[in-house]
This record gives structure tokens, C-alpha cells and sequence, in this order.
């Protein structure tokens, strides 16, 4: 009987170490290649550049490969129990790091039945890490940046997604992340903001930037990152206007647009009843979405509904009736915005949504209610997470204290330790150094 070897991998992007570790395998019997699915790779790093489909057929096309199953899970063991390999065969490198409790898993997994693991030596000059660091300065397409959110929100648990005000937070959202325990964990895309981007404009939040101006921030922020983007439309302004502004986003390959369910001269939500804000009719807001999308070109582009009336005090009742009419009315999904402290209205709106039989993606911005987790969030049937300003507000305040040293002392000396040194700006930013 042919004896079989199991090698579990991503292979978004297919190197030579992926071919020396099938090859090597092939010595032991028939390869059975674990392709780990979108979930599982999502589950600890970025959403892989081609879908499981894509990777499957490249995977398939390999010589020495038998054939290839799903892995949905970063842990070996369900597959393992499943199949029975005689063998598995990894990369030496998983013995230090974040990899070693899987490897003693599959250690004592295969000892149930007497398998044995093969690790293959590292293959020397391949680092995925600088692979992935080529193909982003490459770009994207869009096309690719367009999809890339759908994509993310049927395999993540939750989608994080930070405001942007220029190219260079652009790039701090594209590029910034932290390595835990679970993976790296970075922001999956940006939030092209109006108050952001008016504000680092010097003007107010009243849609005193027009669309055209804000195409511009557009623009500088496309051509230096490959991130999705979901864009702040206000209240989308007149509906035969709001169709020309899909249009444009969509062919730019931005993923979708929020635009919130007020009329008149646009005041910032967490004014709240403080100024007068009036909510369009439930009918005339529906009619635009319905617009919007007869307008689209593709199925990838995105609408979502952003409801006011938790913000005007109007409850939850009030906010469900229009969730449930703009879902109808062809809305890709809802966003829910509160100012209050605590998150109980937000968490009863969520319970309640998540019953409707139309029920789609859920947005929420946690300005107010800031003490909540990403996993309470998720919890309560949110699935994609905007931090709204924080980048831009925490830029101001450190300008204006290197600003006030620089007054003070006569000199920018005393507010170095507060500065990014010259050199990471230029690596930082490509083409720079």
C-alpha cells in the first residue's frame, strides 16, 4: 500500500521553498497538500492575494502533488486524524516562534498511529515577508482593491478598518502592525473620511470639501497603498448626483461607500440634538440607495446605510424600521452609530438586527464607546469596525507640542525624542531611500 505525506501550507505565493518541501515530500509516498483556506489564513495574518479557488488550481498543477484538501483551521490535528498520514513534511522553522505549538501537536497526533514528521532545512534567500513587501510596492489593481472587502468580511471575524487624511497616514495604515502571540495583527483597510480630511484642510465638517477636492486626497492615498478603502460620503448629497460618485469610486477601486441618512447642511454626528439635524425620509433615503446601485458596474462595489437615529435620540425602534427598509431597498449593509458612553443601545440594535432574514454586513465606530473590544464587537454580530478619527487626532496634538518646544527652547533639540527619526520617514514611503 502507497504510503502517504502530508504537507500543510498557505501557497499564496507559490517560491522555491514551497517546491523543495513537495519534492522532498514525494520521497515518502503520495502528497496530500492541506491548503489552508481563506478563514484560516485571515485568522492570523492578511487575507492571501489570490483566493483558496486560485491557489487550489496552482497547487494541483504542481508536479509531485497526489491531491489537495482544505485545511480550515492553522492546527494540523483535525486533517491529521481524518487522513492518517504516514508522514508530514514541514519546514525546519516552525521548531522557535509562534509555530512550536502546532509542530508538538502534530508531534503527538501523528504518534497515535506511528507517523512520523520530516522537516526539511529551511530553504536559504526566500523570505515570504520580502515577497509580499515587493508584490505591495508593486500595487494592486482596481479590481483587486475593489473585491478585497467582500473577500475579507465573509473570512474574518471582524473587520478593523482606520481613518486616513492623506498619503502618509495612508501608509501608516498599510503598513503598521504588531506580531502577538495569535499572528500579526494590522489594519485590513482605511476609512477615507470627510471630517479627516476636511479638518487637515483646516475647514469644518460640512461637506465645505467637495467631492472633487476629496478625490484628490483619493488619489494621493491609491497610488501608494493596496488596502481596501471604504469612502465617508456624508449624506451622498442629491440622488442624480450620488450615482456620478459611485461611478468614480468604483472605477478608482474603491470597495464601498457609507452615506448616512440626514438632509440639509451636514453637521457631525456627535453633535447630536446639540444642533439642528434632520433625517431624510425613509422613502427618499431608499430611492438613493436604489440609485446607487442601478448605477454600479460591478458586484463588488458597496453601499452601506448609515442610520442616525440612535444619535437624535429617536431609540431603537426607529433605527430597526430603517435598517430593515434601506436592507430592501438594496443596501449592502448598515452602519450604526451611537454617542453614547456605554454600548447597550448599540448591543440591543445589534441583537435585533441580527434577526432580520435580510440581514447583511454591520458596521460600527466606537468613538463614544471606546472601552469596547473588537471581540465584543464581533460578538454581537459586527463585522466590520471603523476607528474613525484617531489617527488625525492624535497627529494634532503631538504637532502642536513639538510646535510649542521648538518656541520655547529656541530650538527643535528637546522635542527629538518626541520625532520619528528622518530615516524612517524615507523607508517608510516607497522609492525614498
Amino acid at each position: 500500500m502507497t504510503k502517504t505525506a502530508y504537507v500543510g501550507m498557505s501557497a499564496d505565493l507559490v517560491h522555491p521553498g514551497h517546491l523543495n518541501i513537495i519534492q522532498q515530500a514525494a520521497k515518502y509516498g503520495d502528497v496530500v497538500v492541506g491548503l489552508l483556506t481563506d478563514e484560516a489564513i485571515a485568522s492570523y495574518k492578511r487575507v492571501p492575494f489570490m483566493s483558496f479557488e486560485q491557489r487550489r488550481q496552482v497547487i494541483e498543477a504542481l508536479k509531485g502533488v497526489a491531491r489537495v484538501v482544505p485545511q480550515t483551521t492553522l492546527d494540523y490535528v483535525p486533517n491529521l486524524e481524518e487522513l492518517k498520514p504516514d508522514y508530514v513534511v514541514h519546514g525546519d522553522d516552525w521548531r522557535t516562534g509562534v509555530q512550536q505549538h502546532t509542530r508538538q501537536r502534530v508531534i503527538d497526533t501523528l504518534a497515535k498511529w506511528g507517523g512520523e514528521l520530516i522537516e526539511v532545512p529551511y530553504t536559504e534567500g526566500i523570505s515570504s515577508t520580502k515577497l509580499h513587501a515587493a508584490m505591495k510596492e508593486i500595487g494592486t489593481t482596481p479590481d483587486v482593491r475593489r473585491a478585497s472587502l467582500r473577500r475579507m468580511l465573509k473570512v474574518k471575524p471582524i473587520v478593523r478598518i482606520a481613518d486616513l487624511h492623506n498619503g502618509l497616514s495612508g501608509l501608516i495604515i498599510e503598513n503598521i502592525g504588531v506580531d502577538t502571540p495569535q499572528g500579526r495583527r494590522e489594519f485590513d483597510g482605511m476609512w477615507a473620511s470627510s471630517l479627516t480630511d476636511s479638518t487637515s484642510k483646516g475647514k469644518p465638517d460640512i461637506e465645505a470639501v467637495d467631492v472633487s477636492a476629496r478625490m484628490i486626497t483619493l488619489n494621493e492615498v491609491l497610488e501608494v497603498t493596496t488596502k481596501p478603502i471604504v469612502y465617508d460620503g456624508d449624506t451622498g448629497g442629491k440622488a442624480e448626483h450620488f450615482v456620478f460618485t459611485v461611478r468614480t469610486l468604483e472605477r478608482l477601486g474603491v470597495s464601498a461607500i457609507i452615506i448616512e441618512d440626514k438632509t440639509g447642511l451636514k453637521k457631525n454626528s456627535l453633535f447630536g440634538t446639540e444642533v439642528d439635524q434632520t433625517q431624510d425620509s425613509i422613502e427618499a433615503f431608499s430611492e438613493k440607495i436604489r440609485m446607487g446601485k442601478k448605477a454600479q458596474a460591478t458586484d463588488d462595489f458597496m453601499i452601506i446605510a448609515r442610520i442616525e437615529s440612535l444619535i437624535l435620540d429617536k431609540g431603537v425602534d426607529h433605527a430597526m424600521e430603517r435598517a430593515a427598509a434601506f436592507l430592501d431597498a438594496g443596501a449592502d449593509g448598515i452602519m450604526i452609530h451611537s454617542r453614547r458612553k456605554e454600548p447597550a443601545e448599540i448591543f440591543e440594535f445589534c441583537r435585533r438586527y441580527n434577526e432580520l432574514p435580510n440581514r447583511k454586513t454591520l458596521v460600527a465606530v466606537p468613538s463614544s464607546y471606546n472601552k469596547v473590544t473588537e471581540e465584543e464587537l464581533a460578538e454581537n454580530g459586527v463585522n466590520l469596525v471603523i476607528y474613525a478619527n484617531q489617527l488625525l487626532r492624535s497627529a494634532y496634538p503631538a504637532m502642536v507640542a513639538t510646535a510649542k518646544s521648538i518656541l520655547t527652547h529656541h530650538r527643535s533639540a528637546e522635542a527629538d525624542a518626541n520625532m520619528m527619526p528622518i530615516g524612517e520617514i524615507l523607508e517608510l514611503i516607497p522609492g525614498g531611500k
